[in-house]
């Protein structure tokens, strides 16, 4: 007999404002408690030093962590100058510290080459693979290994303070990007070295900041609905975003009923306004309702392909 899931079925995404020194992992495991979820998962860990913003999926939002993984961040990040780091932050040990002059203009000029598309080679303190284990483990143990430099694209770079040695930076980048590494590389542009001292990311791709809510919150909610002898779902759901904002930004197709029962079996459909070249990804809804049913993938034959198919409607 299977063992029964525990938890209740709630569904859709939780924009968290992860604190400091915690965990990702962490995080996601206290708001999986709270919702009391049946399942979770976050949609691309931040370093226990960093906060902000965390989307954390809830139940069959799961199904479209991924696409959030792969979008946009941006981040607001305090570089401390004079000082450079193992980790570049603060976790690290110091490699070197060295005098700071360095003038508005020469740190402005410098900012100008990390704009737009470069080359970076990630960290050894990331959680990239290799050979199956990720690059913190083998730095950890003072092992360097080959890494292949990668493009990332910094869409938008703006300095918000300069005093002394320290500078804020807000930076809007491709998926992949490693704030640390440009501001590890912004110090050594400087001749001084550089580290970040706090690090905190304020969007991902589209989701609005104004839209995030602390563990505090949630506790309070809670707590509130206890109280009141409420159910905390009452006081929590409305805080969570549909599941289909994930993935909103993909080009729509549209299914008649009939269609949409043949995805949820597993088989690819016809359907209005497909794209016509084949291995692109998009999102289906019903024609009628305007239900968000999933995402799928143009087939060589024109059909439209289940991928990620929820199996419940949305609420």
């Amino acid at each position: 007999m299977a063992k029964r899931r525990k938890g209740r079925p709630v569904n859709g995404i939780v924009l968290l404002d992860k604190p400091y020194d915690i965990s990702s992992n962490n995080a996601l495991q206290k708001v999986k408690r709270i919702y009391f979820a049946q399942k979770a998962g976050h949609t691309g860990a931040l370093d226990p030093l960093a906060t902000g913003m965390l989307p954390v999926c809830l139940g069959e939002a799961t199904k479209f962590s991924q696409f959030l993984l792969d979008t946009d961040k941006t981040y607001q990040v305090t570089a401390k100058l004079g000082v450079r780091t193992t980790t570049s932050d603060l976790d690290g040990e110091v490699v070197s510290t060295k005098p700071v002059d360095v003038s508005e203009a020469a740190l402005i000029a410098a900012l100008d080459t990390f704009r737009g598309k470069t080359q970076q080679i990630p960290s050894m303190y990331s959680a990239l693979k290799y050979q199956g284990q990720p690059l913190y483990k083998y730095a950890r143990e003072g092992i360097e290994v080959p890494r292949e430099s990668r493009e990332i694209e910094v869409f938008q770079l703006d300095l918000l303070r300069f005093e002394g040695d320290e500078v804020d930076l807000e930076l809007h980048v491709s998926k992949g990007t490693y704030i640390r590494t440009i501001i590890d590389d912004l110090g050594e542009f400087l001749g001084c070295g550089a580290h970040v001292a706090a690090l905190r990311r304020v969007a991902v791709g589209s989701y609005p900041r104004e839209k995030m809510v602390t563990l505090e919150q949630l506790e309070h909610l809670l707590e509130q609905a206890r109280g009141n002898e409420q159910s905390p779902s009452e006081l929590l759901d409305p805080l969570l975003l549909p599941m289909n904002t994930a993935v909103v930004d993909l080009p729509k197709v549209s299914v008649d009923p009939m269609s949409a029962s043949f995805l949820r079996n597993g088989n690819p459909v016809q359907a209005s306004s497909c794209p016509v070249e084949g291995n692109v990804q998009v999102y289906i809804e019903h024609e009628d309702e305007q239900e968000f049913i999933g995402v799928g993938v143009i087939d060589d034959n024109g059909l439209v392909a289940p991928k990620r198919i929820t199996v419940i409607s949305e609420q």
